[in-house]
């Protein structure tokens, strides 16, 4: 298996990749070859497909952070058939295994899940990109959230891009190239990726995941080619519930009681997300967190003195954690919400284009008989509109209330 084998209808963006890293091993290899180490290599010539500094985008789903995953095993491939014409990226040898299942020594891979990166985070980053690779070819600093740098980090993160360690890569991930700030992108090779077919998506999930053929196309056809989020639906229920609750939602807004209903409704499925994924992972990191300071066993040990501090930052963290899933949930509610209504607008312009919410095709017929395609052009920009209020820090109930109310006047 070569590590591109998860990136999922990206055919063009693997042959540049693989292209890249040709030329990086090959400037590893002749910078052994002259030295009898693995020193510095000289800087890449003007024609090289290889550069220190890459910047992926593309829509969620696309597969931003695998392929720069992939990369990044792909430029600490270490297989003999290397010297024999094969490309790196082989899959198998030490080098790209362990840095695909992330225990590579000289592989960061951040994937932050608060709100925001911020200026302290950053500065460790920064000072791991100065040094050399401990084993590896490469030193490899793979930045999944991008966009969520604050200014004052993407400050910091500038200096290290602009002038990087002699073999240190930068691999940064982003919805889209204005998520960047302008100084940044334009010191990094800009790769964009598209949605994957739907019928790729399905038939990795058979594949792969070992799911069912029917179900695997339902998912694929609904998430619109995501592959995370359909893999999360197919092995889901509980997932499925919420999504197909969020679809009874425009039957709902007969009144302005059906609104504000449908509207809580939305907003607690978020908060039970979050408070499910706090339960998960909250309290196994604060007891490891006490046992690490010295805890005696059991959740009733007694803390040494002077770790008060630590454990309210783990509090803290935990808590801006919750914020985002909710977030993220609401996010998604929408993005579905928003998918409906691009089924009523399918139907109501007589497209042959099909529908990608076919398990609620009574639903979407019933709205696209009973309203005008401007009526549900509207209704898609209150929903766009609502995602934008919650990035603008908007109080989640009032921002869907808002909502609901602009749906139901259409």
């Amino acid at each position: 298996m070569a590590v591109w084998d998860d990136l999922i209808g990206q055919d063009p963006v693997v042959a540049q990749l693989t292209a890249a890293a040709r030329d990086a091993d090959a400037l590893v290899t002749a910078a052994e070859t002259a030295t009898g180490t693995t020193g510095a290599v000289p800087a890449p010539r003007a024609s090289s497909k290889m550069t220190h500094a890459w910047l992926f985008t593309g829509p969620p789903g696309s597969g931003r952070a695998t392929a720069a995953r992939a990369f990044a095993a792909a430029l600490q491939c270490v297989s003999p058939d290397r010297a024999l014409g094969g490309a790196p990226g082989c899959g198998f040898c030490d080098g790209c295994h362990t840095t695909l299942v992330g225990t590579h020594a000289d592989v960061e891979v951040v994937a932050t899940d608060q709100l925001s990166i911020g200026v302290k985070d950053t500065r460790d980053l920064v000072r791991r990109s100065s040094m050399s690779p401990a084993n590896g070819r490469w030193q490899v600093i793979v930045l999944a959230d991008a966009d969520r740098l604050t200014e004052g980090a993407g400050n910091v993160l500038l200096k290290a891009v602009e002038e990087p360690a002699p073999r240190t890569v930068w691999l940064l991930c982003a919805p889209s190239i204005e998520d960047v700030l302008p100084t940044i992108r334009s010191r990094c090779r800009h790769l964009n990726l598209r949605t994957p077919p739907v019928d790729a998506v399905a038939d990795v999930l058979v594949r792969r995941d070992g799911i069912e053929p029917q179900l695997a196309a339902s998912v694929a056809r609904a998430t619109q080619g995501h592959i995370d989020r359909a893999r999360r639906l197919a092995t889901d229920e509980r997932a499925r519930e919420r999504r197909a609750a969020v679809l009874r939602l425009p039957l709902q807004l007969d009144d302005i009681g059906g609104c504000l209903k449908a509207a809580q409704m939305l907003v607690d499925s978020a908060t039970e997300d979050a408070k499910q994924v706090a339960e998960e992972v909250d309290a196994k990191e604060t007891e490891e967190l006490r046992a690490a300071l010295g805890a005696a066993a059991g959740s009733g040990g007694r803390m040494p003195r002077g770790t008060a501090g630590v454990m309210k930052e783990l509090a803290d963290r935990q808590k801006r954690r919750a914020t985002r899933t909710q977030r993220d949930t609401l996010d998604q509610a929408l993005t579905d919400l928003a998918g409906f209504y691009r089924d009523v607008l399918t139907v109501q312009l007589g497209t042959s284009t099909p529908i990608a919410n076919a398990e609620v095709s009574d639903a979407v017929n019933r709205l696209a008989a009973s309203g005008r395609p401007e009526n549900t052009l509207r209704r898609i920009e209150a929903v766009l509109a609502c995602r934008e209020a919650l990035d603008g820090n908007v109080a989640p109930l009032l921002a869907v209330e808002a909502m609901a109310m602009a749906l139901r006047a259409g």
